[in-house]
Parts: C-alpha cells; structure tokens; sequence
C-alpha cells in the first residue's frame, strides 16, 4: 500500500480529506493505507478517482500514475 500513500501525500491529502472525498472512514482508509484491510473495488475505484490515477496502478499492474482516458457520463 505504499502507493497509495505516496498518492495522497503527493495530492497534498490528509486521511481526513481522503475519507471525505470517497467516503471510506478515515480509521478504515488508515488500515487499508497500512496494508492491514483491503479495499473493495468500489473503494478502489473511489480511491483511483480522487487521486486521479488508475485502478491498476493502485494494485501494482503498472507503473503509470496516469490514469486512463475516462468515458463521459
């Protein structure tokens, strides 16, 4: 999870901004940050979103902090 920290350290984000932006308690953003819980996929995709980077990168698939192109809802 040491991606994900950096992430939000890099943003600028405090735990408390994280929960606020995806709504993951901040005390469960702290163990899933810590490695010691695991996000859902509808948490990783809220997390990827507000740090503006890719699913994948989040879990390690690649090295490319950029996100992919987004379809338009």
């Amino acid at each position: 999870m040491n991606r994900l920290k950096e992430l939000r350290k890099e943003k600028g984000f405090s735990q408390i901004k994280m929960q606020l932006l995806t709504g993951i308690d901040q005390s469960d953003y702290s163990k899933i940050e810590r490695g010691k819980r695991y996000y859902t996929f509808e948490q990783c995709k809220k997390i990827a979103l507000a740090l503006d980077t890719s699913m994948d990168y989040l879990a390690g698939l690649t090295d490319e902090k950029k996100p992919y192109p987004r379809i338009k809802q």
